[in-house]
């Protein structure tokens, strides 16, 4: 924990059991200390790679349902537009995927498409 982030876990230490200075406890101490320190410790979410404790993501999941469930029933929502932005996406950084519009020629081209698409879904290329 300490070559991890030996800031984040003073802080821990201190805020939860008001240790101010954990190198004056023997190491055995320390280590019970530091392992029972929360979940959502400074020291824990660090170790592992979790910016955003679960209670909070959790949350903006159900919130992020809720607006949306609200948005289909709204006149915005039956015509697709103003889709509320998803708080959940926000904490995690991840960025909406582009959507990409395909347009066919023709019924024929549409359908060879179509049939191609199907042959790979079949043989599990996709």
């Amino acid at each position: 924990m300490i070559a991890i982030d030996e800031d984040a876990l003073i802080c821990d230490l201190a805020e939860i059991y008001h240790i101010y200075d954990y190198k004056q406890l023997p190491p055995s101490k320390v280590a019970v200390f530091s392992i029972g320190l929360k979940e959502e410790s400074r020291i824990k979410m660090a170790m592992s790679n979790q910016r955003v404790p679960l209670n909070t993501l959790l949350l903006a999941g159900i919130s992020d349902h809720l607006a949306t469930a609200n948005w289909l029933n709204s006149k915005e929502g039956q015509e697709g537009t103003n889709r509320p932005e998803s708080i959940l996406m926000k904490l995690l950084e991840i960025e909406p995927a582009e959507k990409e519009n395909v347009a066919f020629e023709s019924g024929e081209d549409f359908e060879r498409t179509r049939n191609e698409m199907l042959e790979e879904m079949k043989r599990g290329e996709n």
